[in-house]
């Protein structure tokens, strides 16, 4: 967005890209160091770079910016998971093992995948797991 608001359409892309200190060609933009061969110096560009005005520096520091923020972690799981282990629990409590023979469980996981699967959610939701498990709870005593 940074580059598209600071955009000349008048000008070429080599241009533009210059103004605001940015490179057109990433091969040309790091220097290849001179090697030796045999006891003689090649160049491996033979173009020299000379020396370019960046007018719009405001372009790069605002992606430096953005760049340095640190991510945010936006883990979710799947509506379909989520109603897997609902059903799960509501059906067979902590028997992971009859959990695994349910026909329900489409994928065959084993035990302990269902198990990983449910942990997975405790951990991801737990306000909503309390909250699933207090209302079996209470659906339990209504029914006696």
């Amino acid at each position: 967005s940074h580059i598209r608001h600071a955009w000349d359409p008048t000008k070429s892309v080599a241009q533009n890209l210059a103004e605001m200190g940015l490179a057109e060609d990433p091969n040309k933009a790091v220097p290849i160091p001179k090697r030796k061969l045999l006891g003689m110096e090649v160049e491996s560009n033979g173009r020299e770079q000379g020396k370019k005005i960046v007018r719009k520096p405001y372009v790069v520091n605002e992606m430096e910016y953005e760049a340095s923020l640190p991510e945010k972690k936006s883990n979710t799981l799947s509506r379909d998971l989520i109603d897997y282990v609902q059903y799960m629990i509501q059906n067979h409590g902590e028997n992971y093992k009859e959990m695994a023979r349910d026909e329900k469980n489409y994928y065959q996981d084993t035990p302990k995948q269902i198990k990983r699967k449910i942990n997975v959610y405790k951990n991801f939701y737990p306000e909503e797991y309390k909250d699933f498990i207090a209302s079996l709870k209470q659906e339990k005593m209504d029914m006696q």
